[in-house]
């Protein structure tokens, strides 16, 4: 599995610390680009789940998913946090 041991993504350190530091040595305008299409991809999944189900279910969904551990939950963070360190690096060159 892609995720087994972190320590070697990247040669060396979690996807998670890898992408903090491109984030702090990248272009900054590239960096905010990356950043702002994902906090639009976030707010237009929670429109999509306030079509439905109200605001209290809403958070009570998602507050199960982030809070309970699950292999899963962490196998798609690092995935986007590989996605996003992919992105800025190939704009960066």
């Amino acid at each position: 599995m892609l995720f087994e041991d972190e320590e070697d993504i990247f040669t060396g350190g979690s996807p998670k610390a890898k992408f903090f530091d491109i984030v702090y040595n990248a272009n900054r305008n590239l960096v905010e680009s990356e950043l702002e299409k994902l906090v639009a991809r976030v707010c237009a999944l929670e429109m999509m789940l306030e079509e439905r189900m109200d605001a209290d279910e809403m958070e009570e969904e998602i507050r199960k998913l982030t809070y309970l551990p699950s292999k899963d939950l962490d196998n798609c963070t690092n995935s986007k946090y590989i996605e996003l360190t992919a992105n800025i690096l190939t704009q960066n060159e």
